[in-house]
C-alpha cells in the first residue's frame, strides 16, 4: 500500500498535469475557431476552380499539345503518395488514422505490383511511416518549414510537380484529413495528378447563364496555366482542412485527459483518506493497548 506522502506527491503530479491539459484544451479551442474559419473560405474557391477545370476538360481532346498534368502519362505503374499530417501529437487518432490510411494504401497498391513513392507533410507522418516504409519516402516537409499554409503549398506543389516532369511518377495521390466537425475528422485518399481523374463527373456545372463561351487562346493554353494553381489549391485546401481538424481533435483529445485527471484525482483523494483513517486507527488502537497494560 503506498504511504500518504507517496499518495500526496500522486495527487500533486496528476493536478499539474489536469492543469496542463485544461490549457491546451482552451488554446485549441481558441485556434479551432481561426483554423474552422479559415478551412470553411477556403471551400468555396476550391470548388468554382473545380468547376472551371471540369468545364475546362471536357472541352479538351487528348492529344500532344494537352497538358500532361490533366491527361497524365497514359500509364500507372508508379504512384506517388502525399500524405498531409500534423508536426505534433496530443490530438487523439488524428495522425494515426492518416498514417493507418496510408499503409493501407500502399499494402493495396504493392499487391496490385505498382512502385509506391511517399511524401509526406508533416513531422507525425514522417515518423509513423518511416519504420515501415523509409526506403520509398523521396521527399519529408515540415510544417514549420513555411511562413503560411500558402507558401507551404506552393512549396510542395512545385516540388510534386518537378518530380512529375522528371518522370518520377504516373499517378499522385493526395492523402488528408477532412474535417467534418469538431468531433469527427475523417481520413480519405483521392487522385491530384492526373487531374482529369480527380475532377469529380458529378459535380455541378457553372452557371453560365446560358451564354457561351470562346476561350483565347484556346483551352489548352489556358489549362495549361490552371492547373500548377489548381493543384497548390487542391494542396492548400488540405492544408486547412488538415489544420482544422488537428485543433479539433486536440480539443476533444485535451478534454478527455482533463477529465480522467479529475476522476484519478477523485479516486486519490479516497485512497489517501482511507489510508490516512487507517493509519489513525491503527495509532488509536496501539495507544489504548499500550494503556491497559500499563
Amino acid at each position: 500500500m503506498a504511504s500518504l506522502k507517496e499518495l500526496r506527491s500522486r495527487i500533486s503530479s496528476v493536478k499539474s498535469t489536469q492543469k496542463i491539459t485544461k490549457a491546451m484544451q482552451m488554446v485549441a479551442a481558441a485556434k479551432l475557431r481561426r483554423a474552422q474559419d479559415s478551412a470553411q473560405a477556403a471551400r468555396p474557391y476550391a470548388q468554382k476552380m473545380a468547376q472551371v477545370m471540369a468545364n475546362l476538360a471536357n472541352g479538351v481532346v487528348a492529344g500532344p499539345e494537352t497538358p500532361r498534368l490533366l491527361t497524365g502519362t497514359g500509364k500507372s505503374e508508379t504512384v506517388l503518395l502525399l500524405v498531409l499530417s500534423a508536426d505534433r501529437g496530443l490530438c487523439g487518432g488524428f495522425n494515426t488514422n492518416i498514417a493507418r490510411l496510408a499503409r493501407e494504401r500502399v499494402a493495396t497498391l504493392v499487391g496490385e505490383g505498382k512502385d509506391v513513392k511517399i511524401v509526406t507533410v508533416g513531422k507525425k507522418g514522417f515518423d509513423a511511416l518511416k519504420r515501415l516504409h523509409r526506403d520509398r519516402i523521396v521527399s519529408a516537409v515540415e510544417l514549420k518549414d513555411a511562413a503560411s499554409p500558402a507558401a507551404l503549398a506552393a512549396r510542395v506543389g512545385d516540388e510534386v510537380r518537378k518530380l512529375f516532369e522528371a518522370g518520377g511518377f504516373d499517378v499522385c495521390e493526395l492523402i488528408s484529413s477532412e474535417f467534418v466537425s469538431v468531433i469527427s475528422q475523417k481520413p480519405k485518399a483521392r487522385t491530384l495528378i492526373p487531374a482529369r481523374e480527380a475532377i469529380d463527373p458529378d459535380a455541378p456545372a457553372p452557371d453560365l447563364k446560358g451564354a457561351i463561351y470562346e476561350y483565347e487562346p484556346d483551352e489548352e493554353a489556358i489549362l495549361a496555366a490552371l492547373l500548377p494553381r489548381y493543384v497548390d489549391t487542391v494542396i492548400l485546401s488540405a492544408l486547412l482542412e488538415n489544420a482544422a481538424g488537428e485543433m479539433g481533435a486536440r480539443m476533444a483529445a485535451m478534454d478527455n485527459a482533463t477529465r480522467n485527471a479529475g476522476e484519478l484525482i477523485n479516486k486519490l483523494n479516497l485512497q489517501y483518506n482511507r489510508t490516512r483513517q487507517a493509519k489513525i486507527t491503527t495509532e488509536l488502537t496501539e495507544i489504548i493497548s499500550g494503556a491497559e497494560a500499563v
